[in-house]
């Protein structure tokens, strides 16, 4: 009997086996964090706090006016993002007073205004530096060119600082982002508003040293290179020239000349 038994406990303490939890390994971010969207929340800091008046100034009360009259009066709200980034260029960054004059002015609770700004990463929750640089490492910019990681080693090396972290001069803020949409172009980043394309590990640096001697001087303007790519090609036309399209392309108008 006994012998009979035991395939039948044997099986059953397999299956038994084989239902226990077994601890899965857990994959580590080793990204470095943003420090302007890092949290969802906010803390009060000396240059970052409720008791800090904001108001806009005359030139951006007339830009808000013309957005405004983009949409109902019922749905002003909608411009939220707008104001935002509006707040955040004039300010510096946006801070909880710049989201607190912005739900003042469009009538919304400040939480819906916070949720906004801590949402999109391109609302800068803590000051950064007069040039904001954003170095792509998505996959395109890894393989294209020299590659995004000597770019990114470049800039370190060159400021003296690590991703997320701002000079002490307060002129440059460094971080990593996503894809930036200038694949083609790739290594690339974008300071300020402004895409710097085609990138070699020299080129980034002669960019960097061209921006801190213009300063804030506009005199000195001509000394920072172009925004586009690097290499000189206009956008992203092929360095080789056309290669396609050199033939009138088949249509109702032309036949092959064998028929």
């Amino acid at each position: 009997m006994a012998s009979k038994m035991t395939p039948f406990l044997f099986r059953s303490c397999l299956r038994a086996a084989s239902r226990v939890a077994r601890p899965q390994p857990r994959a580590l971010s080793i990204s470095a964090c943003r420090a302007s969207d890092s949290l969802m929340v906010h803390r009060n800091t000396a240059d970052n706090n409720p008791d800090i008046p904001f108001r806009f100034n005359k030139e951006n009360e007339t830009v808000i006016a013309e957005i405004l009259k983009r949409y109902p009066e019922q749905y002003k709200k909608a411009a939220v993002m707008p104001l935002l980034d509006l707040g955040q260029r004039q300010h510096g960054f946006t801070s909880i007073s710049v989201m607190n004059e912005v739900a003042r002015l469009l009538e919304m609770p400040p939480m819906r205004v916070y949720e906004v700004a801590s949402f999109y990463t391109m609302y800068n929750r803590s000051p950064v530096g007069k040039f904001f640089v954003q170095a792509c490492t998505t996959t395109p910019c890894q393989l294209g060119g020299c590659g995004s990681d000597v770019i990114v080693k470049a800039i370190k090396e060159h400021l003296g600082i690590k991703q997320g972290e701002t000079t002490p001069d307060g002129l440059f803020t460094f971080i990593e982002v996503e894809c930036l949409g200038a694949c083609v172009n790739a290594p690339m980043i974008q300071i300020n508003d402004d895409y710097y394309e085609d990138l070699t590990p020299e080129t980034v640096v002669d960019l960097l040293k061209a921006l801190k001697a213009n300063g804030g001087d506009a005199s000195a303007a001509a000394k920072v290179p172009k925004a586009g790519p690097l290499t000189g090609r206009q956008t992203c036309e092929n360095s080789k020239g056309q290669t396609n399209l050199l033939d009138e392309p088949w249509g109702a108008e032309k036949t092959r000349s064998d028929l």
